[in-house]
């Protein structure tokens, strides 16, 4: 069950982004900090780390922006399973070794103690929640901005909007949606939502 956003009361007519969800809400001052971001990138001549990513954070009504390099300090995606003990644990139990036979050659491979610390930390990131802010979804946004950059003009901005905090975070995504330039002046306005 999902909560509502006191601002879906009002009557404006929000406007969807390019991912065909849920519509997007700004404040007034947000909208107008939204063209000198599409200039910066319509001008640029060709793909680099300094383009612009935003960032909405609801709660507190922050809209920003970070070069797309710097988005893995500001927001760092969780590598959990990608740790080389867990990587070796799966393709194990894949090639069809028991868990408990996989288990001990990864202790063989990496340690006893290396493989418990990595499944301590997936334990840790499982309960404590990530948002689903994965590595995968981390390359696949870099992926799909060099695509979109290449191939689309005007070029989509693209806008990540972090879950809230009070959210559960087994249902709660950052959201990845891509603003067409002009696209945040019709948004419907928002309002402080969160306790």
């Amino acid at each position: 069950m999902s909560r509502r956003d006191p601002s879906e009361n009002r009557s404006e007519t929000p406007t969807r982004a390019r991912s065909g969800s849920r519509p997007l809400s700004l404040t007034a001052q947000q909208r107008l900090q939204l063209s000198p971001w599409f200039a910066e990138l319509q001008a640029a001549e060709q793909w680099h780390g300094g383009l612009p990513l935003l960032i909405l954070e609801r709660c507190w009504l922050r809209l920003s922006a970070v070069p797309i390099e710097d988005l893995a300090r500001r927001l760092p995606p969780d590598s959990s399973r990608e740790a080389p003990e867990l990587v070796l644990y799966r393709a194990l139990l894949a090639a069809g070794h028991g868990p408990l036979q996989a288990e001990q050659l990864c202790w063989l491979e990496f340690g006893m103690e290396a493989c418990r610390q990595a499944q301590r930390r997936l334990w840790d990131v499982q309960e404590r929640g990530n948002h689903d802010w994965t590595l995968e979804r981390y390359l696949e946004l870099l992926r799909q901005y060099r695509q979109r950059f290449a191939q689309e003009h005007p070029r989509p901005l693209p806008l990540l909007v972090l879950a809230r905090p009070d959210e559960p975070a087994a249902s709660a995504r950052h959201r990845l949606l891509w603003l067409a330039p002009g696209e945040g002046e019709g948004v419907r306005s928002m309002r402080h939502t969160c306790a």
